[in-house]
């Protein structure tokens, strides 16, 4: 369902935990190319932040669902002072209102973007030789 692209990468600097049982949906979904969200199952609820229990209905049960890989910036920094070797600076952190869906994912982009307020981004699977990948995000263009 997503309009993302795959970016392979000699390494990513940090590897996610992807056998955790509240996140490890979303790190699934990624490695298949799908920005995917958990939602409740009894009552359709998003549950972003997931957890265990819906804060709408307290249903127990929820699945993983693909969303629009597609957003517009909220917010965005550049680092230019590094503070871990797994991270080489410049990189912007960017904050992405998701479309079609009340969300908001934070990610990166490479180098010192040029970026505005409500600019069209589209999600980008970095993935690491080992499969492992994770969800950022690109200037759509």
């Amino acid at each position: 369902m997503s309009d993302g692209i795959f970016h392979d990468v000699v390494a990513l600097p940090l590897l996610p935990v992807e056998d955790d049982h509240d996140t490890g949906g979303f790190f699934a979904a990624a490695r298949r190319g799908e920005l995917a969200l958990r939602f409740c199952t009894a009552c359709g609820q998003l549950l972003h932040l997931p957890r265990q229990v819906c804060f709408s209905c307290g249903g127990i049960r929820s699945e993983w669902r693909a969303v629009p890989g597609r957003g517009r910036v909220h917010a965005w920094t550049t680092v230019t002072h590094q503070v871990h070797p797994a991270f080489p600076t410049p990189y912007t952190v960017v904050l992405v209102d998701l479309d079609e869906v009340d969300a908001r994912l934070v990610g990166s982009v490479p180098g010192e973007a040029e970026l505005e307020v409500g600019q069209p981004m589209r999600v980008r699977f970095d993935r690491a030789p080992d499969g492992t990948t994770v969800p950022n995000w690109e200037v759509e263009a």
